[in-house]
């Protein structure tokens, strides 16, 4: 067993236990999974209530991990990119039910023309990698993913199952929104919310920030996809399946909404208080309640054609039914990213929690450091 590091930020009395539980995954983690640095936020009706981190930002054990540090999240970043979305709904500039190829037409080649929006969010598009083998650097020309993507025929008949989309939802759900907004996702993340509500959210990272990156270690394995197929091997598994260079300033740069979104535990927490509080981000309102039923609704429920679970997908939330990684409660709905981080918010109990950290782990779905968390939190509340 470890020695704990000092522990900062907010926790009162009532919640020592989430504190306790905080500091055991540095010392006795499960599957021996020990903390580098982590931080774990959580917002009760809107408002900050518990805000934990610890560790070192750098991999060496000479830098800090604080309140500044931000940390990439991979794909627990596509619950903020499914409220970009759900803005566009509010607005009006988009329905769920609308068809995917009604704002975007050479999205609607191969059998894809009555792919609504709701289905595309909710991984059912039949497009959760690339058909035919690419390079990696492809996932760096925006322009020429979308046109492979709009051309291709799905791998499965759009709207009949899910099949979890890693990365290609990020450039789908982006061009959706550009072409409905006008903005990239980035930018309106930045204008709409980072700025206005003092959010440290990053879809696209500029240059002058990446100092304040954490270091990450990798996963000592590889996650258990189940059976591999050739939809599995699209999604994950090929040599062009992710961006190469993962850490590299090109990468951070890039906008993807699905997988490079750098931020902090605490304002990935204030974020998904707009569920929580139905709709509502510090005191104002922000996304309608009506939106937000449509936003956080189960799509489609089964067995997923590239994650090893029985999913229920909202419009690209992941929902708790079934699953349990984000609390007792099932219409919690939040997402999860590679190496372990999270992101929810449970209407229900009005709260939302976000858990980001260094060392990753194999785990899809639910890392056990999370889970010991989030457990925590609910016998205080």
């Amino acid at each position: 067993m470890t020695q704990a590091p000092e522990i900062h930020g907010l926790c009162p009395a009532p919640f020592n236990a989430v504190k306790d539980a905080f500091a055991a995954n540095f010392t006795d983690a499960p599957e021996g999974l020990n903390e580098l640095a982590a931080r774990f936020s959580v917002t009760i009706d809107g408002e900050v209530a518990v805000d934990l981190w610890a560790g070192s930002a750098d991999l060496a054990g000479a830098t800090p991990f604080t309140e500044k540090t931000l940390v990439p999240v991979f794909s627990t970043g596509k619950a903020v990119m499914a409220l970009m979305i759900a803005r566009c709904v509010d607005k009006g500039l988009l329905s769920y039910e609308d068809r995917v190829a009604d704002h975007w037409p050479a999205f609607g080649a191969a059998g894809k023309d009555q792919l609504t929006v709701g289905q595309l969010m909710s991984h059912q598009s039949g497009l959760p990698g690339f058909s035919e083998g690419v390079e990696p650097a492809i996932w760096f020309d925006r322009q020429a993913v979308l046109d492979r993507l709009a051309t291709q025929t799905p791998l499965w008949e759009p709207g009949t199952a899910s099949g979890y989309h890693p990365i290609t939802i990020g450039y789908l759900a982006g061009e959706l929104f550009r072409i409905v907004d006008g903005r990239s996702m980035g930018t309106a993340l930045r204008e709409d919310f980072a700025q206005p509500f003092d959010l440290d959210l990053w879809i696209g990272l500029p240059e002058g920030e990446h100092g304040r990156v954490a270091q990450l270690r990798k996963p000592a394995a590889a996650p258990d996809l189940g059976p591999i197929d050739a939809i599995k091997k699209a999604a994950f598994l090929d040599r062009g399946s992710a961006p190469g260079g993962r850490g590299s300033t090109e990468w951070r740069m890039a906008e993807i909404p699905s997988a490079n979104l750098h931020g902090t535990a605490k304002d990935l927490a204030r974020m998904m208080s707009m569920i929580a509080t139905g709709g509502a981000l510090d005191g104002r309102a922000v996304l309608s309640e009506e939106t937000l039923a449509q936003a956080t609704r189960e799509r489609i429920h089964g067995q997923d054609r590239v994650l090893p679970y029985v999913m229920s997908w909202a419009a690209g939330f992941t929902r708790n039914e079934g699953l349990n990684v984000f609390g007792p409660n099932p219409l919690a709905v939040g997402h999860c990213g590679w190496g372990g981080s999270m992101a929810f918010a449970d209407p229900d109990a009005r709260v939302s929690a976000a858990y980001v950290m260094t060392r990753q782990s194999p785990h899809l779905i639910g890392d056990p450091r999370a889970l010991r968390l989030v457990e925590a939190l609910y016998a205080a509340l």
